[in-house]
């Protein structure tokens, strides 16, 4: 039987590997080709050498700040997600009232496209900003604490559920073991509960991770980038860069691999770091 499966395997495996080259593979190879390059059409690219990442990073100041901007944007933003997504998590694994509705109201939010969240966050702050007279482009901190605040809203409900899961694993009996022994609240959190959600804690952090760092649309929805985009994420400062500057399609593809080769690094790092977290568990 086992023979007979193993003698189709290839058969299913095709049309996934099939797409996955055609799909991936094929324009990732060619994006970074057009990296090297100064085209408008992919039919008309004339090789440059490294020049359009020398453009990227010193003459375009813009790059740097958007990347810097969306590092301190990130390192906030996953602390501040995973932190109250896994108290959220403790406190309705309970046995609270309730909790399946508040799993439910917390989640939603996960639910609404991004564009729609950062028009409807653009409301409710310059609701707020406009009793003083100000608005959310009048100063690149309130831009940057209201994407904080969007990622946030949007975030914690779907990693709760992933920590609610994660904590419901934890066999009672070692909680019920700690307790007798005399470890407080504290120390079970610490030494029992937390090691053994780590698997929870790796995915968590990679998709808040990966999910911060590639925002692209709250981003646009929220500030585009205002005031004088000290604002735009390096999404956002890429597509303005390809699309909204006539000649710097070369440059933005440039930055298109940079920015893939950061967050595939970031993600390794993360990754390998955790992962050996879990074997220590």
């Amino acid at each position: 039987m086992e023979k007979s499966i193993k003698k189709y395997f290839p058969v299913f495996l095709m049309p996934a590997a099939l797409s996955f080259f055609i799909v991936f593979i094929i324009p990732f190879v060619l994006g970074i080709y057009l990296s090297f390059t100064e085209f408008t059409t992919v039919e008309n690219a004339s090789f440059i050498g490294i020049q359009n990442y020398i453009t990227a990073f010193t003459r375009d100041k813009n790059f740097l700040n958007a990347l810097w901007f969306t590092v301190k944007f990130t390192f906030v933003s996953v602390i501040t997600v995973n932190f109250f997504a896994f108290s959220l998590a403790l406190l309705l694994t309970k046995g609270i009232k309730g909790t399946k509705v508040f799993r439910t109201v917390f989640f939603m939010p996960n639910l609404i496209g991004g564009i729609v969240l950062g028009y409807i966050w653009n409301l409710l702050i310059n609701a707020v900003l406009g009793t003083f007279g100000l608005d959310i482009t009048y100063d690149a901190k309130y831009g940057f604490w209201g994407l904080v605040f969007l990622m946030n809203w949007q975030l914690i409900g779907y990693m709760m559920v992933i920590y609610i899961a994660g904590i419901q694993n934890v066999p009672s009996e070692l909680i019920e073991a700690a307790q007798i022994d005399g470890a407080s609240r504290f120390s079970v959190l610490r030494n029992v509960i937390i090691p053994m959600v780590m698997p929870s804690v790796t995915i968590c952090l990679f998709l808040t991770l990966t999910n911060s760092f590639k925002l692209f649309d709250q981003n646009l929805a929220l500030t585009g980038g205002a005031p004088a985009k000290q604002t735009s994420m390096l999404a956002l400062d890429i597509y303005n860069t390809f699309y909204g500057r006539i000649g710097y399609q070369g440059v933005g593809q440039a930055k298109a691999v940079v920015f893939f080769l950061i967050v595939a690094l970031i993600a390794f790092i993360q990754l390998k770091i955790t992962g050996r977290k879990e074997e220590e568990a």
